[in-house]
């Protein structure tokens, strides 16, 4: 599994750079239902960020069903969010939102693309 890299460069917010790499490891099976996500404290410090930015794309993530969170036992996957990974599409999804970066889109404009070619 890839830890998550945030680019301070973005003009996409850190908290958003992380919740969206963090839902796409849960809903892509890469992090396992129950697993549990690092401490707060400690992925802020690997990620040189801020506690409370960390914390704020935990909450976003508990809010959307993807993490429960229970206080000093942590942040785990929730159960029945895991879906399982097809490799092969794995692939070309990665195939895509490689082509969609080169031309300037991030993961969640190549994203939002598709639905709107109703793909």
């Amino acid at each position: 599994m890839t830890s998550p890299v945030v680019d301070p460069g973005s003009s996409v917010p850190p908290f958003e750079q992380l919740r969206t790499q963090l839902a796409a490891q849960i809903e892509s099976g890469q992090r396992a239902e129950g697993a549990k996500l690092p401490p707060v404290r400690r992925l802020a410090e690997q990620l040189g960020l801020a506690a409370n930015t960390v914390a704020r794309a935990y909450r976003e993530l508990e809010a959307a069903g993807l993490v429960v969170t229970g206080g000093r036992n942590g942040t785990i996957v929730a159960p029945g969010r895991v879906r399982a990974v097809d490799p092969a599409a794995s692939r070309a999804a990665d195939r895509y939102l490689e082509a969609m970066g080169e031309l300037g889109y991030d993961a969640d404009a190549a994203v939002d693309y598709l639905r709107r070619k109703g793909a």
